[in-house]
């Protein structure tokens, strides 16, 4: 071949190669922003995904939503998003995330309504801005016996005597009541839980149930007993006596004692016959045998057979014979230190009492007793 005509073909092949890079770039970067266009579109439209659904629902009228007590943030999320409080409750509970919210949304029943904003939730939540549940006031005066407690919540229309009375004999826990659950499998107890409601002033949900305010009694006892000194369980197992018999004792202190600086003194009297041994007599006990207190006690009822009638029994009886107050409980657990035998009631409108170590001064006490009345 003719060399100037080679020469001719291989300058036309370089002139092709060097025509055909740009083309290629120029593909390549055509590629490329379609890529980056696509992603964009995606992440555009992720954004606006999760931008939309963060945004308040349509509006509408106020709704109850309840959260439960535990209840996870991404189940408060499915929650509001079910009562139309929110449109996604995925992306809502990562969002909660990102923000490090919904660990201290609160229980409760909450009135929110479609269309409130994200931050509103959250913050009304985080409050516990719940709605305010209609409540009933009760009080449960010191001394009082179970079937007492029983007819005046029925007579304020606070609970079904009868079932009250059925379920206050039943045997089982009582949730996370702890005293309670010492009381001895006796048939001797004429009340199951008597001693064990605490007497006190209650604030409850209006409808309460009778398991519900007989749990909130019981376990203010347990609330009570956390009060008492320190060492209140190391004295009691000491004494060689069990949280029942204590609270038996101080029901007697309760039902016999009115002024509170006698309540230690009557306490040591009734460990002091206890320890001779020596019958308590305490016309309370029998009072509480007979169900209907009576003004005065005759000769017959001192001798009605019940292994509550202390007249007849020796130590203590079965059980408590009332609520008693926190005073009659820490009196019971430290009582007095005195050698008194015997106490009478002063009849001249003090309430107080005259106290004796042998039975003969005890005679002129009762004696000076009916003077001071005269």
């Amino acid at each position: 071949m003719d060399t100037t005509e080679e020469t001719q073909k291989q300058h036309k092949g370089k002139k092709r190669k060097k025509n055909r890079g740009p083309r290629r770039w120029l593909i390549n970067l055509w590629v490329a922003l379609s890529l980056l266009g696509i992603m964009l579109i995606i992440v555009g439209s992720a954004a606006f995904y999760v931008w939309n659904s963060l945004q308040p629902t349509a509006d509408g009228e106020a709704k109850q939503v309840t959260i439960a007590r535990g209840m996870s943030a991404n189940s408060v999320a499915d929650v509001l998003e079910e009562n139309g409080i929110i449109k996604n409750g995925f992306v809502f509970s990562y969002f909660l995330q990102f923000k490090d919210e919904g660990s201290r949304f609160q229980a409760g029943t909450y009135e929110l309504t479609p269309g409130m904003p994200i931050d509103s939730i959250i913050a009304k939540l985080n409050a516990g801005d719940i709605i305010q549940e209609e409540t009933v006031k009760f009080t449960i005066p010191e001394g009082l016996t179970v079937l007492q407690i029983a007819d005046k919540l029925a007579a304020e229309g606070i609970v079904d005597r009868t079932a009250f009375l059925e379920l206050a004999e039943t045997k089982r826990s009582w949730g996370d009541a702890e005293a309670a659950r010492g009381i001895p499998d006796s048939a001797a107890l004429h009340k199951r839980l008597e001693g064990y409601l605490f007497p006190d002033t209650y604030e409850m949900k209006k409808g309460s149930t009778e398991e519900e305010i007989l749990i909130r009694l019981l376990t203010e006892t347990d609330r009570k007993l956390a009060t008492l000194p320190d060492d209140w369980q190391d004295t009691m197992e000491a004494s060689g006596r069990t949280l029942h018999e204590i609270l038996t004792i101080a029901s007697l202190v309760e039902r016999e004692v009115v002024v509170d600086e006698e309540r230690a003194l009557v306490a040591g009297v009734i460990y002091n016959r206890l320890s001779l041994p020596m019958r308590l007599q305490i016309d309370a006990t029998v009072q509480y045998a007979l169900d209907t207190p009576k003004q005065v006690l005759s000769l017959a009822d001192l001798e009605i057979d019940s292994p509550y009638n202390t007249y007849k029994i020796d130590g203590l009886p079965p059980g408590p014979i009332a609520s008693p107050s926190l005073a009659s409980i820490q009196a019971a657990l430290y009582p007095a230190d005195t050698t008194y035998l015997f106490y009478v009631t002063k009849k001249d409108g003090t309430q107080t009492h005259l106290f004796a170590e042998t039975f003969s001064e005890h005679q002129r006490n009762i004696a000076r007793s009916e003077q001071s009345a005269k």
